[in-house]
This record gives C-alpha cells, sequence and structure tokens, in this order.
C-alpha cells in the first residue's frame, strides 16, 4: 500500500480523534453495534486517505463504566480497571473495521495483554504513526481515577498531536443542553478557562486543564454527520473550538 501525501487543504498533520464507547452503540442500549463501528471507521479511513496522522482514544461506557460500577458499591479502583478493559474491547472491534477498509491500525494498551494488543511504548507508537498507521490507545491512562478523557489528552501531547477532535452527538458546545433548550446557545469559540468555570461538560476538567497548560486546541464536533470528521480538518462544517 502506497503512503499518501498530506493533502494541502488540511490544517492538522497529526490529530487525536476521542469518541465515547456510547458512540458506537447505535440505537442500542449496550454494547457493539456493527454497523455503526463500520461508519465511524469510513469516517476515519476517508481522514487517513487525506495523509492525516491519526490516534484514537474509544471511551468504554457501552460495555461498562467505571464510575456507575462504583456507584452501586462497587470498590472504585476494581471498577475501574474493569472500565479499562471495556476500552480494549472498544479498540480490537475498532481494528478489525478499519482493517477490513485495508487501514493499517495498532491497539496500544496502557495494560499489557501481549495476545490482543501492543504495550504502550511512546516511541514505537510514534514509529507507528510516521509509517500511515491509526493507533488506538486503549486502557486509558492504565491507572484508576482517571478517564479516557484525560488518557486522550495525554497520549495526545506525547504524540505531539496537532489537536484532540472530540466526536459526539451534537455539533459543538453549547451553554445548556440543546435537546433540551431550544434557546441553547452554540459556541464558535470557547475557552479553556470557560469551560471549567461553567462546566460545559467539554472533557472533564483534568483533561481540559491537561490540554490548557500545553496549548493543546480540542475541537468538538458531530460524529453522526456524514463527512464532518473529514470536512472540519479542511475547514468546513459546523464545530467548536475550545482554545487559551
Amino acid at each position: 500500500m502506497s503512503k499518501p501525501g498530506l493533502d494541502a487543504s488540511v490544517t492538522y498533520r497529526r490529530v487525536m480523534l476521542k469518541i465515547s464507547g456510547e458512540a458506537l452503540m447505535g440505537d442500542q442500549g449496550f454494547g457493539l453495534h456493527p454497523p455503526t463501528v463500520q461508519r465511524i471507521a469510513q469516517e476515519v479511513k476517508s481522514v487517513h486517505d487525506l495523509g492525516v496522522e491519526i490516534c484514537m482514544v474509544i471511551g468504554g461506557g457501552n460495555i461498562f463504566r467505571g464510575l456507575a460500577g462504583s456507584a452501586q458499591g462497587m470498590e472504585r479502583t476494581t471498577a475501574d480497571y474493569m472500565g479499562m478493559l471495556a476500552t480494549v474491547m472498544n479498540a480490537l472491534a475498532m481494528q478489525s473495521a478499519l482493517e477490513s477498509l485495508g487501514v493499517f491500525t495498532r491497539v496500544i494498551s496502557a495494560i499489557p495483554m501481549d495476545q490482543v494488543c501492543e504495550p504502550y511504548i511512546r516511541r514505537r507508537a510514534v514509529r507507528h504513526l510516521e509509517k500511515k498507521r491509526v493507533c488506538i490507545f486503549a486502557a486509558g491512562t492504565g491507572n484508576p481515577y482517571f478517564t479516557t478523557d484525560t488518557a486522550a489528552t495525554l497520549r495526545a501531547n506525547e504524540m505531539a498531536c496537532q489537536a484532540i477532535f472530540k466526536g459526539t452527538k451534537v455539533d459543538g458546545v453549547y451553554d445548556k443542553d440543546p435537546k433540551k433548550h431550544a434557546d441553547a446557545k452554540r459556541y464558535d469559540i470557547v475557552s479553556y478557562d470557560e469551560c471549567l468555570a461553567k462546566h460545559l461538560g467539554v472533557m472533564d476538567a483534568s483533561a481540559i486543564a491537561l490540554a490548557r497548560d500545553n496549548n493543546l486546541p480540542i475541537i468538538v464536533f458531530s460524529l453522526d454527520e456524514p463527512g464532518g470528521f473529514r470536512g472540519i480538518l479542511r475547514g468546513e462544517g459546523t464545530y467548536t473550538r475550545v482554545q487559551g
């Protein structure tokens, strides 16, 4: 397979795509919906075809959410480790979908499990990206009490990504839930500090603070919009940019 050169219209050379586990379950209430996984994989491939180097972090909330388990009486550390294992399952599903489209992919886990994926070694991961392989970082940071939002921001900084793309159900950041309030206002640009002060729910506070401290922009867009990821990388479409 020939390595694509970077498309001249693209703003970023290397990006992190963060999506929730719930994004993979389609209209189901739980688990994986293979056609939805395949659709998201097509979106990722369309950006990969532009020559962009792509990192991914996928949450595990469609299978198990550590905080929910903890709230029901489970010991928090154990619940969080179970959530990390759920993210590995989602990462493997996405790898399978991407490779069925001809996109070389590596699942890299913060918790070593050599039979199914690679352990996290920063220099090796950077080399995969340079070879135009999609790197899916699984098992969060490998530590309890940290979300996959924080893991995505951490890996984005380690991999020298130029932006984090947060794929959601809505086309940006609003001052209140647009599905409940018709007068909800969408921000075109919002600061890290405003996100934290107003609890805008872009990412959790530690992830936003880590992005702010390293001046890493977060671009929030709708994953449900066909071609949205590719369009935004080319400066089109509707989204919110979180920056300093």
